[in-house]
């Protein structure tokens, strides 16, 4: 036989052989092209590499799409609110020993400041009875703002508002101070519930926060007769501004020390009282010492 022959002369056992190792080459020449693309993709990965991300490859051209530009949501523009309509009725306080309103007495007679012609004015720093003596001390304008707390805060126009309180030292005038009438005056509110009084800071004495008192009457004529209030309570002095003007122990010469003895929260009249009554009870205020203060204070009834 020719070799030729011999070649093609072999069993089925042969043939298994052969193709055996044919199928071995093609499955070694699949595993080294695979490799082989595997080297060029990691050959030319980019940033995502370094994050560990797998970049995938695909031989489709894809067209880019532009990724949407965020449309702008604009941010609503806030419409001028109206006036705030919140308010509570101030607590009623006592008048305390010194009212001047004819409900007692000094040196064994009836004060009243209400019967005495001169009474109704806006600037309560000079005596206006038997002397013209003007009380000294930080010049302070506060504006006092009723409102009617059942009827959505509305002003309550033509209401008398009675105020007094200590002068510099803490006296009171026509008591502790009985040849004086200064730190009282009584203004009727205008169409806007307001009045304004002209006054001085007033000084601290002993067991009592710095204060004011005031009564509210409907008319005028209620208050000249020194009867039917409609509301007693008082005022406290924010503390910032007692620091500050105490500090001149010239002008507040006994002050500061007492104001250091006393606090809102062991104070007989406001110690009892709620955050909110004692925040609508204290005036805001603005200015200095130099120059005066300005204070405002809502005052709400409840009718």
């Amino acid at each position: 036989m020719s070799a030729r022959h011999h070649d093609h002369a072999h069993s089925l056992a042969d043939d298994l052989k052969v193709m055996e190792t044919v199928m071995a080459r093609r499955r070694a020449l699949k595993w080294f092209a695979g490799a082989g693309t595997a080297a060029m993709v990691a050959g030319c990965g980019g940033s995502d590499a370094a994050s560990g991300s797998v970049a995938v490859v695909s031989s489709a051209t894809t067209s880019a799409t532009p990724t949407p530009t965020p449309t702008a949501t604009a941010t609503p523009t806030p419409t001028a609110s109206s006036t705030t309509t919140a308010c509570i009725a101030d607590p009623a306080e006592t008048a305390g020993p010194y009212p001047g309103d004819g409900t007692n007495t000094a040196s064994g007679a009836t004060s009243n400041v209400l019967n005495v012609s001169g009474v109704v004015r806006s600037d309560i720093r000079p005596s206006f009875i038997s002397a013209t003596t003007v009380a000294t001390g930080v010049l302070l304008k506060i504006t006092l703002t009723l409102v009617d707390v059942n009827a959505t805060c509305a002003p309550l126009a033509g209401y008398a508002v009675y105020l007094w309180h200590c002068d510099r030292q803490g006296l009171y005038s026509l008591y502790t101070a009985a040849a004086e009438s200064y730190l009282r005056g009584v203004q009727v509110t205008d169409a806007n519930g307001q009045v304004t009084f002209t006054t001085i800071f007033p000084g601290c004495y002993d067991g009592r926060w710095p204060h004011m008192h005031f009564e509210v009457f409907s008319s005028l004529s209620n208050a000249l007769s020194g009867r039917y209030a409609v509301l007693t309570s008082q005022l406290a002095m924010p503390s910032a501004v007692c620091s500050t003007v105490y500090a001149d122990a010239i002008t507040y010469p006994s002050s500061a020390g007492k104001f250091a003895r006393i606090s809102l929260s062991s104070d007989g009249i406001f110690g009892d009282n709620t955050a909110a009554q004692v925040a609508q009870q204290t005036p805001a205020f603005s200015g200095n010492v130099a120059a005066g203060y300005t204070a405002t204070a809502l005052i709400g009834i409840a009718r």
